[in-house]
């Protein structure tokens, strides 16, 4: 996958290393890889363009990522459209929705070669006029699976009353549809994991919900990123450990807990929260941002330095979402 080595695989295997000192004993056997990888990316010749204002990016496309999955022996992936990029608020191109329509549409084309083994999920930021066009026009293609990435480009404050009722609504019309949804959070306090809770999950009861987060909380976070980040997952987890309705259908994507750089201290955090969601709603993604490299195969290690039993480990190589089964 060709992109701006910003982490290359020394310092990647460095930083897993790192966690040893709260790695329970390497297991006996090897373990398989994931089945699924729920959290990749492919980028248009244009999106590549657009994207390259502060480090040169080149296209990937589905070849480039299936040489990748290959090397890490995964099976199948998530290709999530990064169309959503587009409402960056510091560009804004007079095309915007044009051009979210050509990126989803582009990545459909790229999963489409690969049927049996990536799946396009479509993505549009749920903060813009034009979300629930992009949802309708996604949702009667089938050429997407049946899920949809919202990606607020410039965040979302659940705690802004206008901003919560752009977001039910996309959530409402994605329940309508059937569709899961991805919902791709930053910087998300544990006031915004309640909020989470109370007043954007009860507006889709009927699909599954998938939680990620955009940063890690590990070396490479922004001061006090990782700490709230953290509190958020706390909120969730223990929403989860008591069993609250609202989160029968949440799933909660492991991409951005389990990264190269995380400190033990912070990995022991985490797979305490984990434990509390329950392993069998936990899901593996790779999620490689723009510009930082980081190979499924290596962010898997990452993964795997968790302080998991070997079953643990095993149950959430095994879990796969509906849209990818």
């Amino acid at each position: 996958m060709r992109r701006v080595p910003v982490l290359l695989s020394a310092a990647v295997m460095l930083a897993v290393s790192s966690l040893a000192e709260a790695a329970p004993a390497a297991p006996s056997t090897p373990m398989r890889a994931p089945v699924a990888d729920h959290h990749q990316y492919v980028y248009s010749p244009a999106a590549a363009a657009f994207l390259s204002s502060s480090a040169q990016l080149e296209p990937v496309t589905a070849q480039d990522l299936i040489a990748q999955l290959d090397a890490a022996g995964i099976e199948r992936a998530a290709v999530l459209s990064v169309a959503w990029v587009y409402g960056r608020p510091a560009q804004l191109p007079d095309d915007e929705y044009d051009r979210v329509r050509a990126e989803n549409d582009w990545a459909a084309r790229q999963a489409g070669e690969y049927p049996g083994r990536l799946v396009a999920l479509c993505s549009v930021d749920p903060l813009k006029d034009y979300a629930l066009a992009e949802l309708a026009r996604c949702a009667a293609s089938p050429e997407f699976g049946r899920g949809i990435k919202l990606h607020p480009a410039a965040g979302v404050r659940l705690d802004d009353p206008a901003q919560m009722a752009r977001v039910q609504r996309v959530f409402r019309s994605a329940n309508a549809r059937g569709m899961a949804i991805v919902l791709q959070l930053r910087g998300t306090s544990a006031e915004g994991a309640r909020l989470l809770i109370d007043q954007l999950l009860p507006f889709a009861p009927d699909v599954p919900v998938q939680v990620a987060y955009a940063q890690a909380p590990s070396a490479g976070a922004r001061a006090g990123e990782g700490a709230t980040q953290l509190a958020a997952l706390a909120v969730l987890a223990e929403a989860a450990a008591r069993q609250d309705p609202r989160m029968r259908q949440v799933w909660l994507d492991a991409s951005s807990f389990a990264r190269p750089g995380l400190s033990p201290a912070d990995a022991r955090r985490v797979v305490r929260r984990l434990r509390q969601v329950g392993m069998e709603r936990v899901l593996y993604g790779s999620e490689t941002a723009v510009g930082l490299e980081v190979p499924p195969r290596d962010a898997w290690a990452a993964f795997r330095s968790l302080p998991l039993t070997d079953a643990e480990a095993a149950r959430v190589a095994n879990n796969v979402m509906p849209y990818l089964r």
